[in-house]
């Protein structure tokens, strides 16, 4: 039976973007659940290119899905109220209560629209969830200490401050500098804002921990607040990353010996999540092809989703990497595509209504019989779906567009009935379908498809709750867990 206790919200700000908030804020909500409470997460705002849709067909950030799945819970637009999605350098989408709602560019958006109409939609949905759920885990975004945004916050230390949330800054120490950046983050804090700041978590440590006890003596010294923990540089955890920052981190080359997956580096490339259970194939070296080279190493090429469809694929027609991908085709190489990969795929793909930008067609790497053309309805479904008429499958769909066939020939059948993407033939095939790689079978198919016969069996459901698990064990034997449950006492 859950515990009936009440909580005050608890909170997880950073010094800077990328210093693993979102991971380890998936770690405190595998805690309470394991501890016998009902918590939820929660991002008042999200940029990413990655996103996630609910069970209903909204859609939020992934990292706020990965989070409720720690929670051992559906995700819920609530959790996510409002997500950017960029379209280009300086422009976004912007997703409200999980649908689209406005495209504008930064000054736009930061300038322009009425800042307390968003806060107050954001925390709208903050009071669903809490009717429902305890304690919320909140997630910042970037640094608290950016005084150029203050007066737009909607959601760093104004929802601490209107939510009265135990707050914890985060900073990655493997980046350096941490001294100066936890010192200045909180010093720059008006007074109201720093109160809230409960204590300070040091993130990816390398080597003996020990070696820090003075340093964190110090901190608290300087800061006149607690370190309550220091957790570890760890690799062998497996947590969904939140955004295509991580890319640099992964690999951009072939391995001998490997069965080589290349996914073309797409400018705007999203969901790259699609290919997290390849990347756990012992026998699969998954790499990011950047150049007509790359592809040449390569045993499957993969083009991934795009936000801007049009316009990477105009940047692989400049780079020479169209027509690399073409002539791979021609030389037997597999070839599929996913969502904005599969549009490119075709001859076509088409705005007419501008939704992506000025350029209204765009001729298609002509490797699939199809054309696309974009639109302004957007679909966002969890799906489960048949494979080729036999292997069943789940996924999702996110994409603005309807793509139209020559001939019948449908590579999956969605819910029984409705037909996605396309099949020419085992090497070259499109698809809508989102996550079909994390269906092990469908791994198996395209990896005998090139003559490898390797068994995926791989269960990535049970894989993702040990990973939660692990973290949650990590972050107990590093956090003072008695001082986070005082600190979110409801006075």
């Amino acid at each position: 039976m859950a515990n009936k206790k009440q909580f005050r919200p608890i909170m997880f700000v950073g010094t800077g973007s990328d210093v693993g908030k979102s991971v380890i804020n998936a770690g405190f909500c595998r805690i309470f659940k394991q501890d016998g409470l009902t918590p939820a997460p929660f991002k008042a705002q999200n940029m990413s290119l990655n996103s996630f849709p609910t069970p209903d067909g909204l859609e939020i950030g992934r990292a706020q899905a990965v989070q409720a799945e720690a929670c051992g819970i559906p995700c819920r637009v609530e959790m996510n109220p409002i997500l950017l999605k960029p379209t280009g350098y300086m422009d976004s989408q912007i997703v409200l209560h999980g649908k689209p709602w406005a495209n504008k560019s930064a000054k736009a958006y930061f300038n322009e629209t009425d800042r307390d109409f968003l806060f107050n939609e954001a925390m709208k949905a903050f009071s669903k969830l809490e009717a429902e759920f305890n304690p919320i885990v909140v997630e910042g975004a970037g640094s608290i200490s950016e005084v150029n945004l203050w007066k737009k916050d909607i959601t760093n230390m104004r929802v601490a401050v209107e939510k009265n949330a135990a707050t914890y800054l985060i900073a990655d120490i493997d980046k350096g500098g941490v001294f100066g950046s936890v010192y200045g983050t909180i010093l720059l804090l008006p007074e109201n804002e720093r109160k809230l700041i409960k204590g300070i978590i040091i993130n990816k440590f390398r080597g003996d921990i020990s070696l820090f006890e003075d340093g964190a003596r110090k901190l608290e010294e300087l800061c006149g607040v607690s370190v309550v923990g220091i957790i570890p540089h760890f690799r062998d955890i497996y947590i969904d990353d939140e955004d295509s920052v991580v890319i640099d981190k992964k690999r951009f080359s072939s391995v001998d010996g490997k069965i080589n997956i290349a996914v073309v580096l797409l400018k705007h490339m999203s969901n790259f999540t699609d290919f997290n259970l390849l990347e756990q194939i012992p026998e699969v070296n998954l790499f990011y092809a950047a150049t007509p080279e790359d592809l040449h190493q390569s045993d499957i090429i993969i083009l991934p989703g795009s936000k801007n469809t049009i316009s990477d694929l105009l940047f692989l027609q400049r780079q020479g990497m169209a027509t690399a991908i073409k002539k791979a085709h021609q030389q037997g190489k597999a070839v599929y595509g996913i969502c904005g990969g599969f549009q490119m795929m075709g001859k076509w793909v088409r705005d007419p209504f501008q939704v992506e930008g000025a350029v209204e067609a765009v001729p298609g790497l002509g490797i699939l019989p199809v054309e696309t053309t974009i639109t302004n309805e957007k679909v966002t479904e969890q799906c489960s779906f048949t494979f080729q008429s036999e292997l069943k499958g789940s996924g999702y769909e996110i994409h603005m567009g309807e793509t139209v066939a020559e001939k019948n020939s449908p590579l999956c059948v969605i819910h029984g009935k409705k037909k996605d993407g396309y099949y020419l033939n085992d090497l070259t095939w499109g698809t809508y379908i989102h996550g079909i790689f994390d269906n092990s079978e469908i791994i198996s198919a395209i990896l005998a498809a090139v003559g490898k016969k390797v068994t995926a069996g791989f269960d990535f459901k049970s894989f993702k709750e040990e990973q939660y698990d692990k973290l949650a064990a990590l972050i107990r034997e590093n956090v003072d867990m008695e001082y986070i449950y005082k600190s979110i006492q409801l006075d």
